[in-house]
């Protein structure tokens, strides 16, 4: 699997302020990479008006899921004007926060908006073959500690964007806790015990019980299971 360039999804008065300029600055450059990667894509597999069904693959590939997504939307974002865009586009690109700036025209991806449009739908149509949680599979739950969360794919690493892998024990910190301060919260993954840290805005939700695999339930089990004593006892005592 590919090591992305990591994509900087805060503006750049934010990188100002965070003395991030060169990663706001390595990432606007990527983004551009991506779109026009998508309009030589798009060049190189329409022909007899149709467009080649696995136009997106090589595309994702290249530049990572979460890359893609956001370059696509931005595209739809900049144009939501424009009525040959599919409305039900429109309100899936409307869902990326995309920070408001006079460059973001240049990661706009140019082209027949028909056909521009119709790469949305098969990269959409991909993404959606991973079977990911969404916030749809999720409870209105407000108190994080001891439930089995669903993160974002877009916190994972393309390569465990799986449904398996959404899934998170929270343990403990103020982020557990809508009415907190903090947002840090702490935690492990269920599929491999692996403990991290993250914050809250990282995750949907809590996983609706109806809808927690058998193995996530199991394991919840085992992890919340107190540990047996290690004292010994001494005969006579």
């Amino acid at each position: 699997m590919a090591e992305y360039k990591s994509l900087y999804k805060w503006s750049l008065k934010e990188a100002q302020g965070l003395g991030e300029v060169e990663l706001w600055r390595k990432s606007h450059k990527e983004n551009c990479n991506c779109a026009r990667a998508i309009e030589k894509a798009i060049t190189d597999n329409y022909s007899d008006n149709s467009l080649n069904t696995d136009v997106v693959k090589d595309i994702i590939a290249e530049y990572g899921y979460d890359r893609v997504n956001h370059v696509l939307a931005n595209t739809i974002q900049q144009n939501k004007n424009d009525g040959r865009y599919s409305q039900e586009n429109k309100n899936w690109a409307k869902a990326f926060y995309i920070p408001n700036e006079d460059v973001n025209w240049h990661f706009a991806v140019e082209g027949h908006p028909g056909l521009v449009n119709m790469v949305v739908d098969r990269f959409r149509k991909e993404f959606q073959s991973l079977g990911l949680y969404d916030k749809s599979h999720c409870s209105e739950e407000g108190n994080y500690e001891g439930k089995i969360l669903v993160m974002k794919p877009s916190t994972l690493k393309d390569e465990y964007k799986t449904p398996d892998f959404q899934l998170f024990l929270a343990t403990s910190g103020f982020g557990c806790y809508p009415d907190k301060m903090g947002t840090s919260l702490s935690g492990v993954f269920l599929k491999d015990d692996e403990y991290a840290h993250f914050r809250r805005q990282d995750f949907f939700g809590v996983l609706k019980e109806e809808l927690i695999p058998e193995w996530a339930q199991e394991k919840l089990n085992q992890l919340s299971e107190p540990e047996e004593s290690t004292d010994i006892k001494m005969e006579g005592v």
